[in-house]
């Protein structure tokens, strides 16, 4: 089964999967069996980070399934990602240790900066100043991402990449780094469609990896009324066309922009179904309708961090 998923060359020449599980917003009682299950199914790219808390669950899945040889090490690609609590160069270091030792690994495929902001350190995962609003850091992106670049000169990760950060934030990384970004990870879903940055971090060999790509209908801060990507009816309608799913047509239009797509869920047979996607492909026609349905409905916004100066959302226009 794992045979399956094609894979994309970074520019420093690594391949990995452009298909695998995403781990936001899953409960540590249910992410060990998801990632469990995700690996039987044929999965073999996992989607972690720091902030979503449930690393050490992931990592037990991951031990379980490499001890009882489902997979090798050098089978599955893991990724991780630094919070801006820990942009200071200093604890960079120290927070892919402990994310490896969460993870129960020695090394890891990837590590993303999470967000180009940076966060008051030495506390709160979340720090708020004395009137409530989030605490700011100064720490530049760059000399977070040289302190990145060290890892991988350590051998801490194969591959550094970047998150939500937009075309002139990746302009002026590139302009200044000695390692390029392999990836960089964004929202992307019909709803959101995001071709310019694409075409952009494309042109620079940055591959792009999509977030949410199912519109994320889980989203804890989700109002009643919001429009629900997998409810639309005319994605319905190609998802009838094909004998698919909502779901797998939207996975399928990431996969058929090269990109690579990590849906989320934690129950098995919604695991099972995202993966049933490589017996049909889009054609240009659907493709192109899909692309007709951008309304810039971003679902990630991080409000709280707007006046933050490295805020990539309202600084540029992509």
């Amino acid at each position: 089964m794992a045979g399956k998923v094609p894979k994309i060359k970074f520019n420093n020449g690594q391949e990995f999967p452009v298909f695998g599980l995403g781990t936001w917003k899953s409960k540590p009682g249910e992410v060990t069996q998801a990632v469990k299950d995700a690996l039987d199914i044929g999965y073999r790219h996992i989607d972690c980070a720091h902030i979503y808390g449930n690393e050490a669950e992931v990592g037990a899945a991951l031990s379980a399934k490499l001890g009882d040889g489902t997979v090798k090490r050098e089978e599955i690609y893991v990724t991780s990602k630094l919070w801006n609590t820990m942009h200071r160069p200093d604890l960079v270091e120290p927070a892919i240790r402990t994310t490896l030792k969460n993870l129960n690994l020695q090394y890891l495929d990837l590590y993303l900066i999470h967000w180009p902001f940076a966060l008051k350190e030495d506390g709160e995962l979340f720090p708020v100043t004395e009137d409530g609003k989030a605490a700011f850091s100064d720490v530049d992106y760059l000399d977070t991402w040289k302190a990145m670049e060290a890892l991988v000169k350590k051998g801490l990760t194969k591959s550094i990449g970047i998150s939500n950060f937009n075309k002139k934030q990746v302009e002026r990384l590139l302009a200044n780094c000695s390692i390029p970004p392999a990836t960089i990870q964004i929202e992307v879903h019909p709803y959101l469609n995001q071709q310019k940055l694409i075409d952009f971090c494309q042109s620079k060999n940055i591959v792009i990896t999509a977030y949410s790509p199912l519109g994320s209908p889980d989203r804890p801060w989700a109002k009643p009324g919001d429009p629900q990507l997998l409810d639309d009816p005319k994605i319905k309608a190609i998802a009838n066309k094909y004998g698919k799913t909502p779901a797998q047509v939207v996975i399928r239009y990431g996969i058929q922009r090269n990109l690579i797509v990590i849906p989320k869920s934690v129950t098995k047979s919604r695991i099972q179904e995202n993966f049933n996607i490589w017996d049909f492909q889009l054609s240009a026609d659907d493709i192109a309708q899909l692309n007709t349905f951008d309304c810039n409905g971003r679902i990630c916004p991080y409000d709280d961090a707007y006046d933050h100066k490295d805020h990539p959302f309202i600084r540029d226009e992509y």
